[in-house]
């Protein structure tokens, strides 16, 4: 089976900073890393999906790029805000839940052969 590895590693990346967020939502007064720990958990085996898929469609492969992207902006100002005492950017966060959103419709396309772009090999 071929396979995406960039999106394995991320997914596993992903899956270790969730458990770590977990870890430190435990240990600490702020909110953020309790809203941080659930989203990185849920997208981990999402990425490991998109890692099969991404090798079969163009348009699941960016998909997954524009997840990235999304996850890295979202959870970076939400990490900045706990770590830091400040924001990534302006409007970083609403930003990141954007590109999460299309990340997802765009992948939801790949179900229409209409809307693929065909093989990504």
């Amino acid at each position: 089976m071929d396979i995406n590895r960039a999106f394995v590693g991320l997914g596993g990346l992903f899956g270790a900073a969730g458990i770590a967020a977990y870890a430190a939502a435990a240990h600490s007064a702020s909110g953020h890393m309790a809203t941080i720990a659930p989203i990185l958990s849920i997208h981990a085996p999402a990425f490991l999906a998109l890692a099969i898929l991404a090798r079969m469609s163009k348009a699941a492969y960016f998909g997954g790029l524009v997840l990235v992207l999304g996850l890295l902006f979202f959870i970076g100002d939400l990490a900045a805000r706990d770590y830091t005492g400040d924001r990534l950017f302006a409007f970083a966060a609403p930003l990141g839940g954007s590109l999460l959103i299309l990340g997802w419709l765009i992948v939801a396309a790949t179900a229409f052969r209409g809307l693929d772009f065909k093989s990504h090999r």
